[in-house]
């Protein structure tokens, strides 16, 4: 039994030690908002917190995040960044498929929680790992910039 904590919540899963912390989260907790891509930590859809850090589930045995606070897209709202962040994304209408979003989402608030007012280029290697085969890289840095905004105005 591996005992994790998931957006503030206790729990035990019986997995094997090497199980992906995605398949851990959307089989064994069915939090099922993050979302596998590629399975190879390339594009970004499956980004949680591992203590505030961004991460990519689907190459993180879950045995490395033991005791660790971890924080999924079903959270990440609990946080200023994270709840600034989604607002930012609904307000602009950032998303179009939103199958990358939830990765996108917390790669911005790990970004925000980190660098309260980031340039373009700091946006540009927070974001770097994180594929939208939509293509909304400006509505997306667009609303980084906006929950930026906004997160400091509640300072």
């Amino acid at each position: 039994m591996t005992k994790l904590n998931v957006n503030g919540t206790p729990h035990e899963v019986d997995a094997a030690p090497d199980t992906p912390l995605l398949w851990v989260l959307r089989d064994h907790l069915n939090l099922t908002g993050t979302k596998f891509g590629c399975g190879m930590a390339l594009c970004g859809t499956c980004t949680v917190h591992v203590d505030g850090a961004a991460i990519r589930s689907c190459v993180t045995p879950v045995s490395k995040v033991a005791g660790k606070r971890i924080t999924t897209i079903e959270g990440v709202a609990a946080t200023k960044a994270g709840k600034a962040v989604q607002a930012a994304w609904e307000k602009l209408d950032v998303v179009q498929c939103g199958y990358c979003q939830s990765g996108q989402i917390m790669s911005a608030a790990a970004l925000l929680a980190k660098n309260a007012q980031p340039r373009d280029a700091d946006i540009d290697v927070a974001m770097a790992g994180n594929v939208c085969r939509c293509a909304t890289y400006v509505r997306i840095r667009a609303a980084i910039h906006a929950a930026a905004k906004t997160a400091r105005a509640q300072t």
